[in-house]
């Protein structure tokens, strides 16, 4: 069966995708807007105008004069996929008869770290790169790049452009009929369900007979003289060096998510553990073989997907990652032959495959020619289910496919996209779930966790590493009021979980944060989370190891410079109700992006800046967190609201005792003792010092008393009082 957290975010990403939003399509097309602002000479250098905007798609010709040579038309008119700011990125291409992009212009976006991060030169070197890409090729091997080349800081960016290209382009194509694809149009003929009653009449050797296994065998000249007649003359001088009857596969395959077919094979048990595996709409093949050749390979051990097989249904292409795969142990079929390979393969219901049409199995064989570089050839392994295995159905009146706005397909497409970014960053996100898990139980945990000063100060010091380190500089997941703009823009405007889903760890995070709002503040991000926040606090740590001077500024200037922040953040995001694009360019006063996602890789302005902060965070401690960080005025702000005080104190802090207020680093204890969670960061140094046996003087007090009448020492039992709770005479005398 499927492994339940699977499960669990898979169910979580598809009740988030109802309330993607609608295709494009419902919308006024916006190539009439930009055919009148671009240049055609920046899609075709011979291109010096355009044609009228065709009726029955958003679709205008590219012109050399009066002849047509080329398509054009704006990515965000056939596919709703949202950038990372929740608006569509518009994108201009143009097409030839062949279906190869010609030209394609980034035209319009609204996203932040391109408005004011990466220079948007990259981006478009980045789009230059699809330049003559054959979009038939694409669509024939399953329609996505195998590789992209990925600009640090914009991941999320990169791969919505690059879906965008490659749906918007195969659709534009098919409508069109460029390159020999076809627009999608109802069958014809009879139609056929599986019959689930249907039953294969014998052993192993009868199901070969009547076509419900298929077998494809391959002999050791056969793969020679295959490689001998590419074009390639070195993959000749590299065959294989056995006999030429050697068996270099021998290849099974049968739809095992068809009832009859799976049982024979499987055995009741294994079949009904398929069940629970698959998901509506999903399908399964069984591929076993054996010989010298293996059909897996070792290359979804590394990258996650089977390189050497593709199913492949019509125009449908299917590349089989490692969470759709199970190895078989045994084949339940009487006279089955011994294999060294035998698994199920998972087919996703997106896909659409249909196990009653026709299929095949492409099996890739590769010959290294060089020290780094390969050749292939291809096998088909054909199927067609036995008819006795269907059911014809009546026939219905004829009916058009979907068009190119289909707000089902749209939304499957951008699902697909979603669970793409959040299989690939798998890794990343179990990591981050381990940390939270982790900090999470330090807060709760926190009474035995303080006991040591020195335990608490290293394991501060080694959580805030990994934060900035793996969190920060790896994974990128800084967050910025920038979300919050683009949250509030999102509710105004139509909320779509679209934009936040595609960047899994700023999700979780901010999922995350909301929780710890309610349990502890603002400090539980700000103090642990924050990649920039921690760059400040060990930079700061380095300082004091080297002496650097501390300034501990007076309390009344300090008090009169926190509200800072609070402007900022209200400045902010009026400015965003006003104009996202504003917002975003103005929220540079965050060094986010410079210190952390750029890794201050950016002009010497921003550097600077984001230095300046640092250097002064080295003599006065998180100094940007303080007086000017506008996320963590974002985040006090609801904080107000948490719903527990986990912080012990005493009747005396305050008064007498100045202990932890001298020793807040962030100044967060008034003198008078009371703890001001606005400021707060959580961590946990007035509890240590709460159990200090040679800082806090309730807790000497409590010792002197013992050992003055002779008693040996033994472990306090502290109360857990508010700052600002007057306890009773008896709790005041057991301290």
């Amino acid at each position: 069966m499927r492994p339940a957290p699977l499960s669990a975010l898979r169910a979580l990403l598809l009740l988030l995708a109802l309330l993607l939003p609608l295709s494009a399509g419902a919308q006024t097309p916006h190539l009439q807007r930009f055919l009148a602002e671009t240049d055609p000479a920046t899609l075709n250098p011979q291109a010096d105008g355009y044609g009228p905007m065709r009726d029955d798609a958003p679709v205008a010709p590219l012109l050399r004069g009066t002849e047509r040579i080329g398509w054009v038309f704006i990515t965000s008119d056939f596919v709703g996929t949202t950038g990372y700011s929740g608006k569509p990125i518009h994108i201009m291409i143009a097409l030839d008869d062949d279906a190869r992009i010609q030209g394609i212009n980034l035209v319009h976006h609204s996203e932040p770290i391109v408005l004011i991060g990466i220079p948007e030169a990259r981006i478009r070197t980045l789009l230059d790169q699809h330049i003559g890409l054959d979009l038939a090729a694409v669509d024939a091997a399953g329609g996505t790049l195998s590789e992209l080349n990925i600009i640090s800081g914009v991941t999320v960016t990169i791969m919505v452009i690059d879906d965008s290209i490659i749906r918007s382009g195969i659709r534009v194509a098919r409508l069109l009929g460029l390159g020999g694809l076809a627009p999608q149009t109802a069958p014809t003929g009879p139609r056929f369900e599986i019959n689930a009653q249907a039953a294969p009449a014998g052993g192993w050797s009868a199901m070969v007979g009547d076509g419900t296994l298929r077998r494809m065998t391959l002999e050791v000249a056969e793969v020679n003289a295959a490689f001998e007649a590419l074009e390639d003359p070195r993959a000749a001088r590299r065959p294989i060096n056995e006999a030429d009857d050697a068996l270099y596969i021998d290849l099974f395959t049968a739809p095992v998510s068809v009832p009859g077919i799976g049982r024979a094979l499987m055995g009741a048990a294994e079949y009904a553990n398929l069940e629970n595996w698959l998901e509506e709409g999903e399908h399964a093949i069984l591929l076993a073989g054996r010989g010298l050749y293996s059909f897996k390979g070792s290359g979804y051990v590394r990258g996650g997907i089977f390189d050497r097989i593709v199913l492949i249904q019509g125009d449908t292409s299917v590349r089989f990652r490692d969470r759709d795969h199970r190895r078989l142990g045994d084949i339940a079929t009487p006279g089955a032959p011994r294999f060294n390979e035998m698994d199920i393969f998972r087919i996703p219901a997106e896909a659409g495959f249909d196990p009653a049409a026709p299929w095949r199995i492409q099996l890739l064989a590769q010959r290294d020619v060089a020290a780094l570089e390969r050749v292939f050839t291809t096998f088909d392994l054909g199927y067609q289910l036995p008819r006795a295995f269907l059911t014809e159905l009546a026939q219905p009146a004829p009916v058009a496919m979907a068009d190119v706005h289909d707000a089902q397909a749209e939304r499957a497409a951008q699902m697909a996209l979603i669970e793409r970014i959040w299989h690939d960053r798998r890794a990343e996100i179990a990591v981050l779930v381990a940390m939270l898990t982790v900090l999470t139980g330090a807060f709760f945990f926190q009474g035995w966790l303080t006991r040591s000063e020195r335990v608490t100060y290293w394991f501060r010091m080694g959580f805030l590493t990994l934060t900035l380190f793996f969190l920060g500089w790896y994974a990128n997941a800084q967050l910025s009021v920038v979300n919050i703009m683009a949250l509030s823009q999102s509710l105004v405007a139509g909320f779509s979980w679209q934009a936040f889903l595609l960047d899994p760890m700023t999700f979780i995070l901010w999922f995350s944060v909301a929780a710890a709002l309610i349990f502890w503040g603002r400090g539980a991000y700000c103090g642990w989370l924050c990649p920039f926040g921690a760059l400040q606090e060990l930079t700061n740590q380095i300082a004091r190891k080297l002496r650097v001077p501390q300034v501990t500024l007076p309390w009344g200037l300090h008090e009169r410079l926190w509200p800072i922040k609070y402007m900022i953040f209200l400045a902010l995001f009026g400015a965003s109700l006003a104009s996202l694009e504003w917002g975003e360019r103005l929220a540079e006063v965050e060094p986010f992006k410079t210190a952390i996602v750029l890794k201050f890789d950016r002009a010497w302005p921003f550097v600077l800046f984001a230095v300046a902060l640092l250097v002064a965070g080295l003599f006065i401690e998180r100094f940007f967190c303080r007086y000017l960080c506008p996320l963590g005025a974002a985040l006090a702000i609801p904080a107000r609201m948490r719903m527990f005080d986990w912080l012990k104190r005493y009747k005396e802090c305050g008064n007498p005792c100045q202990t932890c207020a001298n020793e807040c680093f962030v100044q967060a204890i008034h003198p008078t003792g009371e703890i001001n969670p606005n400021e707060c960061l959580n961590c946990m140094h007035c509890q240590v010092l709460y159990q200090s046996k040679t800082k806090c003087p309730v807790v000497i007090r409590q010792f002197k008393r013992r050992e003055a009448v002779g008693g040996a020492p033994r472990a306090l039992n502290m109360p857990n009082r508010a700052a600002k709770t007057k306890p009773s005479t008896k709790e005041t005398d057991n301290v």
